[in-house]
């Protein structure tokens, strides 16, 4: 079994929604499920879109890397994804952040996500999820947190 990390990301087509039906779709083949709190965070890209609803979930899978990326594409794909621009607005966004404590890169995956430690709406979830969390590289990621600490992202109840 391997411990996996996915973000969540939605801002469009009701990106609370598109989080909670995506977390009920991932549930169906994780073990030990376990999902952060959903925050609103401001887009990283263009600044002309809607904010968005972030995510992490952690859980086990027997699943491959590409076996289980193959999955995220099929709930995304299921959920409507459209994806305007780069960066830009996306009714649904799943990302495989950590695969394990494997390092990948193929032409299909780069794993860890080779953005994850700039972004908060993925920092700060993974930390509420694993404090103690090491990364494969090394890195403790409560001292990645410290650079996030202060976010100004909103958490939803």
């Amino acid at each position: 079994m391997k411990t996996v990390y996915v973000a969540l990301g939605s801002n469009l087509n009701d990106p609370l929604n598109q989080l909670k039906q995506a977390v009920q779709s991932l549930q169906a083949f994780a073990i030990n499920f376990e999902v952060s709190p959903f925050y609103g965070s401001k887009p990283v890209g263009p600044q002309d879109q809607p904010d968005y609803v972030n995510a992490v979930a952690k859980f086990e899978t027997n699943l491959t890397a590409l076996e289980l990326l193959d999955k995220l594409q099929h709930i995304e794909n299921s959920q409507g994804r459209v994806r305007l621009r780069r960066w830009g607005e996306r009714t649904l966004d799943l990302d495989l952040i950590l695969y394990s404590d494997e390092q990948i890169q193929n032409e299909r995956l780069t794993v860890p996500h080779i953005e994850m430690q700039n972004r908060e709406f993925v920092i700060v979830p993974m930390y509420d999820l694993s404090p103690d969390l090491v990364l494969p590289s090394g890195q403790k990621l409560a001292e990645i947190y410290q650079r996030f600490k202060d976010h100004q992202m909103v958490v939803f109840e």
